[in-house]
């Protein structure tokens, strides 16, 4: 038996089912229309921001990366929540368009935009993260062109990482942003140039759940923009500090203590240097927003044994949770929380393995998975499916096509 990842607290169940916004999970499929299906509750959404409120410093902006999950209801949702919102395409930047955030909301990061993307962000006024020298030109030659300065940042790559990241985005040689040795000599460049300065962008891991690692990444964070834009001669405007705040996936992971992040940050924010003084703060949340307030639905859709194991096939799959598959990223695939939604109440009765539908081994949500006994027809749920799920994935492999989403 392989253990499953822990349900995020606070679903509720209705007549032994799994419920979302008050509604039973086969009350929701039967509303969307079909399985595979993703909900996203508003509410779970709410509180998470809330939580963050309430412990974070005043001071402290919180931007949405929309990378986690663009999807449109979701987005419009978000834009009367956050105080920003990180994008990392021209795509996006129509999507953040279309569900009502304003330009002066939003930052523009990700290495290899494309000259297209640089005219359409500075013509609409949004901040672009710079990610290189060539990039800082390429913006200010488009500039010049449409008769705008254009809203600059620099993604720094900082000289150190975040300890315990599941993916590590700062720290050595990366593909992202700029060498924090050559960021002053680039900041002055543009100020020179004409361009507006708008500070710092120092992104440096994601999926953390050490408080103390992310307090001393933040800590250091902080110590680096002082530094840079002393070396500019420039007070700072803002600072984006990245994220990485993560959510629990597996067996034995703990919720992060964003209590003891929120104090640690307050009082750095007590004692900052003069060039900090008047700084605007924020910090940049995907999965930690949207992870946990999403639950992906699928069908069992035949029951078979095979070599005295029992395989409950679906009608989900990779193709919509590939994280869950384990082939997003991850080296040991683990078991993400996985449920039989409909007998949610029921006790663990069968070892089972539960797959998808598609033609490849690779196609697994869950492996050697002690749950209650489930027939063809019952629903699976596979929770912390509200980030890197549906767009994430690859929806068109064997021509299956997306899945239902809707927000509740």
């Amino acid at each position: 038996m392989k253990p499953l990842g822990p349900i995020p607290a606070g679903f509720e169940t209705i007549d032994g089912q799994l419920a979302i916004g008050g509604r039973t999970v086969s009350a929701l499929v039967k509303e969307a229309g079909d399985t595979p299906l993703f909900v996203y509750s508003r509410d779970r959404i709410a509180q998470r921001l809330a939580e963050l409120r309430a412990v974070m410093p005043e001071r402290l902006d919180i931007h949405y990366a929309m990378k986690a999950n663009p999807f449109g209801p979701l987005l419009e949702y978000m834009a009367d929540l956050v105080d920003g919102l990180d994008i990392a395409s021209g795509g996006e930047l129509v999507m953040a368009r279309e569900a009502g955030f304003l330009p002066r909301e939003i930052s523009f990061a990700g290495p290899g935009k494309r000259d297209e993307e640089l005219l359409a962000a500075i013509r609409a006024g949004v901040t672009l993260n710079c990610e290189s020298a060539g990039e800082v030109r390429r913006a200010l030659d488009i500039g010049k062109t449409l008769g705008l300065a254009p809203r600059m940042a620099i993604r720094v790559n900082p000289e150190f990482e975040l300890r315990g990241s599941g993916m590590k985005m700062g720290g050595g040689a990366k593909p992202f942003g700029v060498d924090q040795s050559q960021v002053a000599d680039l900041a002055r460049e543009l100020i020179d140039a004409g361009a507006e300065w708008r500070g710092l962008h120092i992104y440096t891991g994601s999926q953390a759940l050490d408080a103390d690692a992310i307090i001393e990444t933040q800590g250091n964070v902080l110590d680096a923009a002082a530094a840079i834009s002393v070396e500019v001669g420039e007070k700072l405007p803002k600072l984006n500090m990245g994220g990485g705040f993560g959510i629990p996936y597996f067996d034995k992971d703990q919720p992060l203590d964003i209590a003891a992040v929120g104090a640690a940050l307050s009082k750095r924010f007590e004692n900052l240097p003069e060039t900090l003084q008047e700084t605007q703060f924020a910090i940049e949340l995907g999965r930690y927003l949207v992870g946990e307030a999403g639950v992906y639905l699928c069908r069992i859709v035949d029951r078979k044994v095979s070599h005295g194991v029992t395989y409950l096939v679906t009608d989900g799959g990779l193709h919509h949770q590939l994280a869950a598959s384990g082939n997003f990223g991850t080296v040991v695939r683990r078991n993400y929380p996985v449920a039989i939604a409909n007998r949610l109440t029921e006790e663990p009765a069968e070892e089972v393995n539960v797959v998808g539908c598609l033609c490849t081994p690779l196609d697994r949500l869950a492996d050697q998975a002690l749950l209650p006994h489930a027939e063809v027809g019952d629903l699976v749920a596979v929770f912390c499916a509200g980030a890197y799920g549906a767009s994430a994935s690859p929806a068109s492999f064997l021509g299956q096509g997306p899945a239902l989403e809707i927000l509740v």
